[in-house]
């Protein structure tokens, strides 16, 4: 029954359900569906199902309704071996969902569904084996898809795939590319996704962040400069622009750059020529642009704060990431991902989410994007102990409760805990601050009226207490 990447080998597919309209329907999509055959076998029950693969050799999947197998519980019989199970259920809650994946199901499929759906889900799961981990009943890790993801990025939601497929798609032209998306979305991963598909690797790629340069020096960053062109000009300095030559130039937040600087910017993406700041030589460079933008540049356009012709020359080839709340599953992926991640790092013996903590996850609006998400993880395992996340320990915001101001005292009531030391109180209220500006360490900061320097300071001191 295997089935491995280019065999011709058909896959076999075992659909349990005890309606028989539903087996004949699934039954039905598979056959219709165009390329390998897919060969299909339908039960009632799930003493059947285990009996039918009870008797095969290798690796098949399953569809099965969780109703007939009587709940999430009795799944793990079907997942425990080498089937890869997907659940389907009229009951599409998060609940069920997790639930369903803790018990070791591949992936969760809310009734109805669509042809083109379940065969996405179905080619999925049989692109996954050989590289997924099966989870155990005690934790719930993400379900498991491509966890090294595309080019860094984690997660098969369909928006997701949407933009893999685009990436793939613009990689190898040398026109210029603009990317928009929140803040916190990938926009410099999606650049790098770019550059490592478009026949540049190997090839420098240079990332610029136009809100974090002052606009004095932005020219020179972007331009170079020669020695004594404006004070402080110590040596000639070659420019991101140069630099990057035969490869990669990534202009993130490229909103913020000034209208001057902006009018020069689109001199050289015309002409393929930089001119150092101070000197009068002209230099050519063979340089792929990749813009990004968190604001809406037609808005931009109107109030006048973003030259439209320099707009029409930078999107050419626009990709759109989307945010973290229209990702479904991609939640859960990530939030594994950063837990394994940190959990490794900081000597943590975490290995996955209740189901409440799931559940707060799955419900929560992240405005902040999958950055959000990471400082919320690390913050949490920096802070806590145990095997499994639970509610109580993720962030007062993903919990829908309203956190206090970073530094002010919590009220102490009956059963208070015994006072922590001074530098685990201060940790915990720098640690809080940043969580609540979303890693943004300047703005966490400003709030504490303390310097940026001071966090990343303490962090390190930190980390050296740990590790002493």
């Amino acid at each position: 029954m295997g089935f491995a990447e280019g065999s011709q080998e058909p896959v076999h597919i075992l659909i349990v359900d005890a309606d028989p309209v539903q087996r004949r329907m699934v039954a039905a999509h598979l056959a219709s569906r165009p390329g390998p055959l897919m060969q299909s076998h339908a039960v009632a029950t799930r003493a059947e199902a285990l009996e039918c693969l009870s008797g095969e050799a290798g690796q098949s999947i399953v569809v099965a309704d969780m109703e007939t197998l009587g709940g999430a519980e009795a799944l793990s019989a079907l997942a425990g071996g080498s089937a890869s199970v997907i659940v389907t259920s009229a009951r599409g809650s998060v609940h069920a969902a997790v639930a369903a994946i803790r018990a070791g199901a591949v992936d969760f499929l809310p009734k109805p569904y669509g042809p083109a759906t379940l065969i996405e889900r179905i080619e999925a799961a049989i692109a996954g084996w050989g590289r997924a981990e099966r989870s155990t009943p005690a934790r719930t890790p993400a379900a498991p898809s491509n966890r090294d993801g595309f080019s860094g990025f984690i997660g098969r939601s369909a928006a997701m795939r949407a933009v893999y497929d685009q990436i793939e798609r613009i990689a190898p032209s040398r026109a210029p590319v603009f990317v928009t998306g929140e803040s916190g979305t990938g926009k410099e991963l999606c650049a790098e996704a770019i550059h490592a598909r478009s026949g540049r690797e190997g090839k420098p790629f240079v990332a610029i962040n136009c809100s974090a340069i002052p606009r004095d020096l932005m020219e020179s960053e972007i331009f170079g400069h020669v020695r004594g062109a404006f004070t402080g000009a110590t040596e000639t300095r070659a420019g991101a622009a140069e630099m990057a030559d035969g490869g990669t130039l990534f202009l993130d937040e490229i909103g913020e750059m000034d209208l001057a600087l902006q009018a020069k910017l689109l001199r050289f993406v015309q002409s393929g020529t930089v001119q150092r700041v101070g000197d009068a030589t002209v230099r050519r460079v063979d340089v792929r642009i990749v813009s990004a933008t968190n604001r809406d540049p037609f808005a931009e356009i109107a109030a006048g704060r973003f030259r439209e012709d320099l707009f029409y020359r930078l999107h050419v080839l626009p990709i759109h990431l989307p945010p973290l709340r229209d990702r479904g599953s991609d939640i859960m992926d990530l939030a594994t991902s950063f837990l394994q991640r940190y959990a490794a790092e900081e000597a943590r013996g975490f290995e996955g989410f209740t189901i409440e903590a799931a559940d707060l996850l799955m419900r929560h609006d992240w405005p902040g994007n999958v950055r959000e998400l990471q400082n919320a993880i690390r913050r949490m395992v920096v802070l806590h102990q145990g095997r499994e996340v639970t509610a109580p320990m993720l962030p007062p915001t993903i919990r829908g409760e309203t956190p206090s101001r970073p530094g002010q005292p919590a009220k102490a009531g009956r059963g208070a805990d015994p006072i922590a030391p001074f530098w685990e109180q201060e940790r915990s209220i720098i640690e809080s601050a940043v969580g609540a500006y979303s890693g943004n360490i300047a703005r966490a900061a400003a709030a504490l009226e303390i310097s940026p320097s001071t966090i990343y300071r303490k962090r390190q001191a930190w980390l050296e207490r740990r590790t002493a």
